[in-house]
């Protein structure tokens, strides 16, 4: 029951967050902090994206001292966390939280942590962490050391934003298809096989089917498709096991340089919005086209500095892989 009162108390201060219409996601911590006597820390609150690579979380916070007139305190706290946001991998993190205690004195406290943790993300709205801080607490200057294990999941998305990257709406209607999802008239030659078919042809072929299938946070199968789930989904088709996550699709098979002229249909195309950690990733249909599964659903965009829209996708690729072993 403490975790479920520490997630209410973070839902009710999520909307102190500056432009936090809508959170990201929700985390509970249980650790230890060793400091005199040893501490349980129980934290649970809500995060989203702040800007680039930050993130920014509000959670309720309880510390118990383990002897048996040790002190129990409860407050709130934020964190600023760099590289933990929909991420597997290191991350940096620190902030500050305070509160009162459960004692008759009804004490005021005080508390700023720094460290670092390592995420993992077995699933696409699910995250395990563990962190490692220095925890400096008042009143008495107490100061050590705390580990701790972190559950999240994404439940949410940022206001105003769409669960996947994509250009603007075009002030013209009329021109909406030329650039986020190329010409209608050329969506036949995409994914059209022949007697003399490769593997890749297959892959682009089997993507191809999909398109305008929704898009679905975490759906890898015809009843809705993230932007690696589509990918999975069409290269397991065909016996090629990939990643399930972007990041991890990032760094599957081999480097491709990254230019028009090197890439090969089935290529795996890359792409970040801050130029950081992948965020979205495309299945190249040659002719600078690719497929991907964005806000709008599956769909077919250019991927070229000299179009309108296409050079929204251009500016943000930063990288491409190559996987299968079938003839290309």
């Amino acid at each position: 029951m403490t975790g479920l009162r520490l997630l209410a108390i973070g839902a009710m201060l999520a909307p102190a967050i500056p432009g936090a219409a809508r959170a990201q996601g929700a985390a509970i911590e249980v650790g230890r902090y060793f400091e005199g006597d040893d501490w349980t820390i129980f934290r649970a609150g809500l995060e989203r994206p702040l800007w680039g690579p930050l993130s920014v979380a509000m959670y309720g916070t309880h510390l118990r001292a383990s002897s048996a007139l040790g002190e129990r305190l409860w407050g709130a706290g934020v964190d600023l966390a760099l590289f933990r946001e929909a991420r597997q991998g290191p991350y940096a993190v620190g902030g500050l939280a305070g509160g009162f205690a459960s004692q008759a004195s009804k004490d005021l406290w005080g508390s700023w942590s720094v460290g670092a943790g390592y995420q993992l993300i077995p699933l696409s709205f699910l995250s395990i962490g563990a962190e490692a801080r220095w925890r400096k607490l008042s009143p008495g200057g107490r100061d050590g050391p705390e580990v701790s294990l972190r559950l999240g999941a994404v439940f949410g998305r940022r206001a105003g934003g769409s669960k996947e990257p994509g250009p603007p709406a075009p002030r013209d209607p009329g021109a909406a298809e030329a650039g986020s999802r190329a010409e209608p008239g050329r969506l036949a030659t995409v994914g059209r096989l022949d007697a003399g078919a490769t593997l890749t042809d297959s892959v682009v072929a089997t993507a191809a089917a999909t398109m305008g299938t929704a898009y679905r946070l975490g759906g890898t199968t015809t009843e809705g498709f993230d932007c690696s789930g589509l990918i999975q989904y069409a290269y397991g088709h065909y016996g090629i096991a990939l990643p399930r996550t972007s990041s991890e699709q990032a760094t599957a098979g081999e480097k491709v340089e990254r230019t028009l002229d090197a890439l090969r249909p089935g290529d795996i195309l890359t792409f970040s919005n801050s130029g950081g950690p992948v965020t979205h990733v495309g299945l190249y249909v040659g002719d600078g086209r690719f497929i991907h599964s964005a806000s709008r659903g599956v769909q077919l965009s250019l991927l070229s500095p000299d179009d309108p829209y296409g050079r929204w996708w251009h500016k943000r690729w930063v990288g491409a892989r190559r996987v299968g072993s079938g003839e290309r």
